[in-house]
């Protein structure tokens, strides 16, 4: 299929905003692996839209890199200078023994007193939300919880979280659609430079968070460079604010899309777990993963060679009808539900559970507190090739008439 068939440019956010996407994620995999030809962001690449091919690229690390970069906006101009070093954009064996590493500050066990913190937040931010009456949801909820929990685990004091949320929306995405790449670059070296001194005083201070694990913690006999560890800070913050924050904001909505099944959620007619993982397949706030090949390899009908990039979508993936029952239904009691907004295998999201957790938290003080929502303007979308959701969405919200049931209750703890 040529461009001019497809009438896409999956190099330019606008592509996003666009109301047919599902469409043309389904003619794509109807066919072989398209080829996207080149454009002025950089070369040509592959695009894989099935779920059996995207878990493919997701499986295979021996074929498929995350070296060079991880994502469009840094495969298309070169490689990623984070490559090897920062934990997602990292090959084994060296991303299996820093994610060993890492991964004894993400154990459930180690965040129990993380996420009754995360349920604390979340029942005060929506409480107020739905005591204003009228108000943004992104901004009054969606975007205080994730980088407060997040920043958190980093060790950051409460005073910069606002900084940090500021820069991380900059860094991978823009609220606005003529951001400039200076702004974007001037973002993430703000958030590096932040993390760096912020790593000196763990080293001299260590403290029970993850900055100073990472700063102090010996991996093969030795400890991380420096470069290793603000990189590493950079990526939890990203990653930790940006998925849960655009799910949480996309569920809202999905409510007043979908207010049958809002009601069902309520009512605890709907199991609140298949809910969670239903608002995240639904919106792939995460939209791809991009990869290179290491070597020649046949995947989709097609020969990928040596080289060439290759960019998996998540978006398309959870979409596809040799899984997923009905796929363009918003179904929050569908089961089984597996999605790939986390991704998949070795570079599974450190922060699934953190993740689930906050977006649960959210839904279930809305369920408790909220009868229903109503929109009170246009919900403004982000503007990025690897994100989508909302960064504004005004609502107004009506109180609860009556207590959760007590089956929802039960079930929400």
């Amino acid at each position: 299929m040529s461009a001019a068939v497809l009438d896409v440019d999956l190099t330019e956010p606008a592509t996003f905003l666009r109301p047919d996407l599902r469409e043309v994620w389904r003619r794509l995999r109807q066919g072989p692996a398209y080829r996207h030809p080149a454009t002025v962001h950089g070369r040509a690449f592959w695009v894989l839209t099935s779920y059996a091919d995207v878990l493919a690229v997701y499986q295979n690390t021996a074929v498929f890199s995350s070296a060079r970069g991880n994502m469009l906006a840094s495969l298309l101009p070169g490689d990623d200078p984070a490559g090897g070093k920062l934990l997602a954009v990292s090959d084994p064996p060296r991303h299996t023994a820093v994610r060993t590493m890492m991964l004894r500050s993400f154990s459930p066990r180690v965040l129990q007193p993380i996420v009754a913190k995360v349920r604390e937040r979340a029942d005060s931010l929506v409480r107020a939300a739905v005591d204003a009456g009228e108000v943004d949801f992104a901004a009054a909820v969606a975007e205080q919880l994730p980088i407060s929990t997040i920043c958190d685990l980093l060790g950051v004091p409460e005073s910069d979280h606002g900084l940090l949320l500021r820069l991380s929306k900059q860094a991978l995405s823009s609220d606005e659609a003529d951001q400039s790449a200076r702004s974007t670059a001037l973002a993430r070296n703000e958030i590096l430079l932040y993390f760096a001194e912020l790593a000196d005083r763990r080293r001299a201070d260590p403290r029970d968070d993850v900055t100073s694990a990472l700063a102090t913690t010996p991996v093969d006999g030795q400890l991380l460079s420096d470069e290793e560890v603000v990189l590493n800070c950079y990526g939890l913050i990203l990653a930790g604010d940006e998925t849960s924050r655009l799910a949480m904001t996309a569920a809202v909505l999905d409510f007043i899309r979908h207010p049958g099944q809002w009601r069902a959620l309520r009512d605890g007619r709907v199991s609140p777990t298949s809910a969670v993982e239903e608002i995240l397949r639904w919106n792939s706030p995460a939209m791809h993963v991009g990869r290179t090949a290491l070597a020649d390899v046949d995947i989709a009908g097609q020969t990928i060679r040596a080289g060439d990039v290759v960019t998996a979508w998540n978006a398309a993936a959870n979409l596809d009808e040799a899984v997923f029952d009905r796929p363009d239904v918003f179904d929050l009691a569908r089961t089984p539900n597996r999605h790939l907004a986390f991704g998949y295998g070795p570079h599974f999201c450190l922060g699934a559970y953190l993740g689930r957790a906050e977006v649960t938290a959210v839904i279930a003080a809305l369920c408790r507190t909220a009868h229903d929502f109503e929109l009170r303007g246009e919900p403004q979308p982000l503007y990025s090739t690897f994100l989508r959701g909302h960064i504004s969405l005004p609502v107004a919200v009506t109180p609860a008439r009556r207590a959760v049931t007590q089956i929802g209750a039960r079930e929400w703890k």
